[in-house]
């Protein structure tokens, strides 16, 4: 039987973004429907794409409107500072609004539109590979009274998924069922309409409407990808998760050029990488829970991830 993994912020690209795509106006002011009374600049499905809202990039799903949550102070924290100023910064948010939006516009719950993209919502009849809870899960304690969410195997490892907060993650899927879905998408032209308008991000960073550039530089999945032929995939990888790999390639400070690759990467582990000009697809599924069960660190999640490639692109080319 095939193995089950929590997908997490995958969702993003493979069902909220297309989604956005289909149902909202790409230009069309928001700040109002999103509550946003006291904003000055226009709020656009665009923005929220693209992570070039100004939101910060997470806080506690409560239930309490984005807008009143905002502001009320936070201690520090990563997930809980402030966005960076003129940059896209990757927010969660962003997708939470996406899915307030679709919900209004379609009057259909966001899980079943989801549903559509032949990926499984939360709660999954099959529980996924667990992983130990993250950042989210001490930020959650810092910027809320209201308890943490309990864990269920059934649940996203997400604390603001499990908690019900729509469109940022809460979508699983086993190897042949993410290679299916991923065929859908690209044959449908949703990554093509992904990979555009790239708005800067926060240092090394630049994104498209649902999809970041992959670049060339020392150390990066764009550098590694760049020796593939064309015409690969949809193919989804898995990783058989032994040992942890040798660390990968330090990052060099220059990002390099464009690879022609972009890219999602999953807090749980998964991955995905497109090339729109031969569409070619590829996604790793594997899980960020290291050999002695603890959360591998960002690094050796990293490393996991290039072996995997780095395995992957040897074969295919020859």
């Amino acid at each position: 039987m095939s193995r089950f993994y929590d997908l997490a912020s995958l969702a993003k690209p493979l069902v909220t973004a297309p989604l956005a795509l289909a149902f909202l106006e790409l230009d069309a002011d928001r700040r109002w429907a999103l509550g946003f009374h006291d904003r000055e600049a226009p709020l656009t499905v665009r923005q929220l794409l693209s992570h070039g809202s100004g939101l910060p990039p997470w806080r506690p799903f409560t239930g309490e409107p984005v807008p009143r949550q905002l502001r009320r102070p936070v201690p520090e924290h990563p997930l809980l500072r402030d966005a960076a100023p003129g940059l896209a910064t990757y927010s969660d948010l962003n997708y939470r609004l996406l899915a307030d939006l679709l919900e209004g516009e379609t009057g259909v719950p966001f899980a079943k539109l989801g549903g559509a993209s032949g990926l499984g919502p939360a709660p999954w009849p099959n529980p996924p590979v667990g992983v130990p809870d993250g950042p989210d899960a001490r930020a959650w304690t810092l910027a809320t009274e209201r308890p943490l969410p309990g864990r269920d195997e059934r649940l996203p490892h997400d604390c603001n998924a499990r908690a019900g907060m729509r469109g940022h993650a809460g979508f699983g899927a086993t190897a042949p069922q993410l290679r299916a879905a991923l065929a859908r998408w690209v044959a449908a032209g949703w990554p093509d309409r992904m990979a555009v308008d790239t708005t800067e991000g926060e240092p090394g960073t630049r994104w498209g409407l649902g999809l970041q550039v992959a670049f060339a530089g020392g150390g990066r999945f764009g550098q590694l990808l760049s020796g593939l032929p064309p015409g690969i995939g949809p193919h989804v990888l898995e990783d058989p998760a032994g040992d942890t790999p040798a660390r990968a390639p330090d990052l060099e400070e220059d990002p390099g050029p464009a690879s022609g690759w972009w890219f999602h990467l999953g807090y749980t582990g998964p991955a995905l990488f497109y090339r729109p000009s031969d569409r070619s697809c590829i996604a790793l599924l594997l899980h960020r829970r290291g050999p002695d069960g603890a959360l591998l660190d960002a690094e050796s999640l990293r490393a996991r991830r290039w072996a995997l490639l780095t395995s992957f692109v040897g074969q295919s080319s020859g």
